[in-house]
């Protein structure tokens, strides 16, 4: 694992598939890639990561752009 990648990273459900079903285009579904996300064991880090990094792009921790926006939104009306 590459020095800069989070540890959690191998243990992700993800590993090893290809990015296209965590970057659907408009208009594509994003079901597949939560139902990846929905049985994988590093979801809540996964998650963390994208937020913390303010991952605009993709389907990380199970939820997709706008759910990730309005959740960091709260979060900071709630600090």
């Amino acid at each position: 694992m590459s020095a800069n990648r989070p540890a959690w990273q191998k243990e992700a459900a993800c590993r090893g598939m290809g990015t296209k079903i965590f970057f659907p285009q408009r208009g594509e579904s994003t079901a597949p890639a939560k139902e990846v996300c929905a049985r994988c064991r590093v979801q809540a880090p996964c998650l963390e990561f994208a937020l913390g990094i303010r991952e605009r792009y993709g389907i990380w921790g199970g939820m997709s752009e706008r759910p990730r926006l309005v959740l960091r939104r709260n979060q900071r009306e709630a600090s």
